[in-house]
């Protein structure tokens, strides 16, 4: 009986150093870091390997070091162009320091602001989008303003040179039709003078001519007519001219006395 009762506090014994032993030595794999408290306080960090811990007065608390995923649940979020669209995102972090993942945050994972503070976060946002629409506005009627501007603007300088174009047009038309005029009656003068002094004509067809000039003066609805200062010199010429139709007559009588 004391044989199997010493074989039991044996077994118990060799157990308690096993557990004794497993809580004592600690190992840490190469993607594990450890935090050890000492009676609940903060004491040193464990790195990956064997690390001592002492059973009922510290404590060891693992955190993975790999890195993680989480599912993000659709969301509204509000673009840089102010366009609400709906996104669904998955976030990839990786722990970099296990004293703050474990004591600064107690669910980094399902962090929510306060009510109030998201009350104010929408309000920010709406002032936001709200001063965005009206510089917008404000850009687009001031845009609108200076293209009008500059198309009145544009239009009247295009009618302005479509009317100076136009008047220099006729213008110039007015002129060439002066030139050629007046080269057509210096043509034609020059024409009838080089006619007169090639036909050699006598005093008697310019006397004629001169006639016929003051006929057609005199058949105008004109009531009065000018004659040259020099009037003795016209009132000769008339006389001779009447003195050259006489002897005309007078050699038509005596052409038909003499056929009688």
């Amino acid at each position: 009986m004391e044989f199997i009762v010493s074989i039991v506090r044996s077994v118990i014994l060799f157990g308690l150093l096993i557990f004794i032993a497993f809580r004592i030595f600690r190992i840490l794999r190469p993607f594990e870091k450890g935090l050890v408290e000492r009676f609940g306080k903060y004491n040193r960090e464990a790195t990956a390997g064997l690390n001592i811990v002492i059973p009922g007065i510290e404590k060891l608390i693992i955190v993975d070091m790999r890195e993680q995923v989480i599912d993000v649940p659709p969301q509204e979020v509000i673009t840089k162009d102010n366009v609400t669209i709906t996104v669904d995102a998955v976030i990839y972090y990786e722990p970099t320091d296990p004293k703050k993942l474990v004591y600064n945050v107690g669910d980094f994972q399902r962090i929510d602001p306060p009510q109030d503070v998201q009350d104010a976060m929408n309000k920010v946002m709406k002032a936001e989008r709200d001063r965005r629409a009206a510089v917008t506005e404000a850009e687009g009627e001031k845009r609108a303003a200076i293209l009008t501007a500059e198309g009145e603007r544009e239009s009247q300088i295009l009618s302005a040179q479509g009317e100076a174009e136009a008047l220099k047009q006729v213008a110039d038309a007015e002129k060439y039709e002066r030139v050629v005029t007046a080269e057509g009656e210096a043509e034609a003068i020059l024409k009838v003078f080089n006619a007169i002094h090639e036909g050699d004509p006598s005093n008697d067809l310019i006397a004629i001519k001169y006639l016929e000039s003051l006929e057609k003066v005199a058949d105008g609805n004109a009531t009065k007519i000018f004659l040259p200062a020099d009037l003795s010199a016209t009132l000769g010429s008339i006389g001779a001219i009447s003195e050259l139709f006489k002897d005309e007559n007078k050699d038509s009588t005596e052409s038909e006395d003499k056929e009688e």
